[in-house]
C-alpha cells in the first residue's frame, strides 16, 4: 500500500480510537474539541479546517470512509506520486469544510438566528451560544469524494460493480451519479445530519485543483481570451471595423515616429543632457524596439 494512504488509515483509526478511550475514561470528547465547528460559535478554532478529517462520529461512518480512501486512494496516490496525493487530499477536505461553513452561515442569516438569544429544541430551550457550538463537522468525508472525483476523471471508462447494481457501470458514470445523490439529499434530506454540501465541497475543490495542474495558468488564459473577445468588437464597432483598427496603428505609429526624430534632432542640437526625463524615457523604449 502507498505510504500516504496507508498513515492516513492508521491516522483515522487511531484517532477514532483514541477519541473513544478518553470519552469513556475521562469524559473528554476529542470530536467536540477537534471537530469543525460553526465559525461564528465560541468553540471554533482555525485549526479544526485541519483536524476534523480525522475524526468520525461513529464506527460505520469510520469504516466506509476508509474502505473507500484503501480502494480509490491507493490508486490514486500511485498516479499523482505522494506529494501531490496527499496535497490533493487535504485541498479536498480543506475545502469541503469551507462549503459547509457558507451552507451553515446561509442557514443562520436565512433563519435569523442572529436575532435570537436562545432556542427552543424539542421542549428544551437551549442558549444560542450552545446551539450554535452544536454544528460539529466531522470526518474524512469531503477528501474521500475527492478522491472519487479524481478516479473517475483518471479512469472515466474502468466498470465498476456497485451494489446492489446488477451490472457494471463506468466509473464517470459512478462519480456523476453520486454528485447528483449528493446534491438532491442537500435539498431534500438537509436535517439529516449528514454533511452533503462537505461531499460535494470536496469533488469541487478536487475538481479545480485538477484542472490547474492538468492545464497551469488556465485561469488567466481563459480571462485573457475573454478580455480580448469582449474588447475588441467594442472598438469595432465604433471605429468601423478592422479597417479602422489599422488606421489609427497607423497614426499612433506615424506621430510616434515623429517624436522620435523631434528629439534625436534636439541630442543634435543641443546635447543629451538637454533632453527631458520623459523625452530620455521616450528614446529608451524606442531603442528596445
Amino acid at each position: 500500500m502507498p505510504p500516504v494512504t496507508k498513515n492516513l488509515l492508521i491516522i483515522n483509526i487511531l484517532m477514532y480510537m483514541a477519541n473513544y478511550v478518553l470519552m469513556a475514561r475521562f469524559g473528554i470528547n476529542l470530536s467536540d474539541l477537534l471537530g469543525l465547528h460553526f465559525f461564528l460559535a465560541s468553540d471554533f478554532r482555525l485549526h479544526q479546517f485541519f483536524t476534523y478529517l480525522f475524526m468520525h462520529g461513529s464506527i460505520e461512518h469510520l469504516f466506509f470512509n476508509m474502505f473507500a480512501l484503501w480502494m480509490f486512494g491507493r490508486i490514486i496516490e500511485q498516479v499523482l506520486g505522494q506529494k501531490r496525493f496527499l496535497i490533493y487530499y487535504m485541498v479536498c477536505g480543506i475545502g469541503a469544510g469551507l462549503l459547509q461553513e457558507l451552507v451553515q452561515y446561509l442557514h443562520y442569516i436565512y433563519e435569523g438566528l442572529d436575532a435570537y438569544e436562545q432556542v427552543n429544541i424539542g421542549g428544551s430551550i437551549l442558549a444560542m451560544s450552545d446551539f450554535l457550538n452544536g454544528w460539529n463537522t466531522v470526518g474524512a468525508s469531503g477528501a474521500v469524494y475527492g478522491i472519487l472525483l479524481a478516479f473517475g476523471m483518471t479512469f472515466p471508462d474502468e466498470r465498476m460493480f456497485i451494489i446492489p447494481i446488477p451490472f457494471p457501470i463506468k466509473a464517470k458514470y459512478f462519480v456523476v451519479g453520486y454528485a447528483v445523490v449528493e446534491l438532491l439529499s442537500a435539498i431534500m434530506r438537509s436535517s439529516d445530519g449528514v454533511a452533503h454540501m462537505a461531499h460535494l465541497g470536496g469533488m469541487l475543490f478536487g475538481l479545480l485543483l485538477l484542472l490547474y495542474w492538468r492545464n497551469p495558468g488556465g485561469l488567466s488564459k481563459w480571462y485573457n481570451n475573454w478580455r480580448s473577445k469582449h474588447s475588441k468588437p467594442q472598438m469595432k464597432s465604433y471605429r468601423g471595423g478592422r479597417f479602422a483598427d489599422e488606421m489609427d496603428y497607423n497614426e499612433r505609429r506615424r506621430a510616434n515616429q515623429e517624436e522620435i526624430d523631434r528629439i534625436l534632432d534636439k541630442v543634435k542640437a543641443h546635447g543629451y543632457g538637454s533632453l527631458t526625463e520623459s523625452e530620455k524615457r521616450k528614446l529608451f523604449d524606442a531603442s528596445g524596439r
